[in-house]
């Protein structure tokens, strides 16, 4: 590295370079990690480099929430339920469908299982929705507000699924103002929420 000089070794990779105490070496080699080695003796040297480890390319997707819901839906579906738990008319009918089925659509466990569960999916994809609009840092921005009042804030005044669906920015920027009054003149005594 002092005085720059190079030497390409050979196919056994042997090599002479003219060297001083306390130089030190660098050696390149593709596919090889890059080593430096200080010199500390005129003898002749053995040098051992690493080889580059290369790792296969991965590719890691995650699942939405609605995707791991759909797949649970489908699990019914493999059950032999295809009209979410509430089939047509028609399924009863004899020309249009097996009575069995109906039956087994409408009051069977699973079916009520797959009925309750798409309710329970459909509440949980409106609070998602909610949650990507009305959020901490929204709040925390609009507000000015201490972390612990706003988490506060949020709990009590979090608009309905239909509010954010209809509201643009600054209907929802108005609402939380119009509340934040609201709550700076009563948070006090204001009534903690009840647990289920």
């Amino acid at each position: 590295m002092r005085s720059l000089s190079t030497m390409v070794s050979d196919e056994l990779g042997v090599f002479n370079i003219k060297v001083a105490m306390g130089d030190t070496l660098v050696f390149n080699k593709n596919g090889y990690t890059q080593l430096k080695v200080t010199i500390s003796s005129l003898n002749d040297m053995f040098i051992y480099m690493q080889p580059i480890v290369h790792l296969d390319e991965v590719t890691i997707k995650a699942k939405s929430a609605q995707q791991e819901m759909n797949d649970v839906v489908n699990t019914y579906r493999s059950k032999g339920l295809y009209f979410d738990g509430k089939p047509p008319i028609t399924a009863f009918l004899p020309f249009g469908g097996s009575p069995i089925t109906g039956f087994y659509e409408m009051f069977s466990r699973d079916a009520a299982n797959e009925r309750r569960f798409i309710r329970f999916s459909k509440s949980e994809m409106e609070a998602i929705q909610v949650d990507k609009r009305y959020n901490k840092q929204l709040v925390k921005r609009v507000t000015a507000l201490p972390d612990s009042d706003v988490v506060k804030f949020m709990q009590q005044y979090t608009p309905s699924y239909e509010d954010i669906k209809e509201w643009n920015d600054y209907e929802l920027i108005s609402h939380i103002k119009k509340y934040l009054e609201y709550y700076n003149k009563h948070k006090d005594g204001m009534p903690l929420q009840k647990l289920y």
